[in-house]
C-alpha cells in the first residue's frame, strides 16, 4: 500500500532486481577482495585487515557470514556481473574504472590504510536496495 502511495507522488523505493540483499541477509555475504595492505592483506586465502574488518562489521549487521574471495580487480569484477560475488571491497577508490560494470559506493576516507585515498566498494548493478543498506552503514561506520 505505501509503495503504491509513494509511486503515485513519483517516488521511488531502492529495488533489488536480483534481490541481494534479501538472499545476504541471514545468509551469506560472497565478498570479493584484492590485496591491498594494510587495507586487505592475504594470508594463504584467508584475508584480513582494516576493509576486511569493516566488512566483517556490515556482515554481521546483517546476520550474514562473509565468505572470501581473493583475486585481481578484473577477475572480481567478473564474478560481480556474473552473479558469483556480492560485495568487492579493499583499495579501490572513487575514480575506479569499473563504474559501467559495477554499483559503486559513496566514497569514504576515514578508515585505517586509506592514507587520504577516497575509497569506494562495488556491488552489482541495479542492487540498489542492496547499495543503500552498505551505503548507511558506511555512513555510520566510517563517514562518507
Amino acid at each position: 500500500m505505501v509503495a503504491l502511495l509513494l509511486s503515485g507522488c513519483g517516488l521511488t523505493i531502492p529495488t533489488d532486481p536480483n534481490g541481494t540483499l534479501e538472499t545476504v541477509r541471514d545468509g551469506e555475504l560472497r565478498v570479493g577482495v584484492s590485496p591491498d595492505p594494510p587495507l586487505v592483506v592475504d594470508s594463504a586465502g584467508v584475508p584480513s585487515g582494516s576493509v576486511v574488518a569493516l566488512v566483517d562489521r556490515f556482515a554481521a549487521a546483517l546476520d550474514a557470514t562473509p565468505v572470501w574471495t581473493v583475486a585481481t580487480e578484473e577477475t572480481l569484477v567478473g564474478m560481480l556481473e556474473e552473479g558469483d560475488l556480492d560485495l568487492i571491497a579493499g583499495g579501490i577508490t572513487a575514480d575506479t574504472p569499473w563504474l559501467e560494470r559495477a554499483g559503486v559506493s559513496r566514497g569514504f576516507t576515514d578508515i585505517s590504510g586509506a592514507d587520504g585515498r577516497e575509497l569506494v566498494m562495488l556491488v552489482p548493478l541495479g542492487e540498489n536496495d542492496f547499495l543503500s543498506t552498505l551505503e548507511r552503514f558506511l555512513d555510520a561506520e566510517v563517514g562518507s
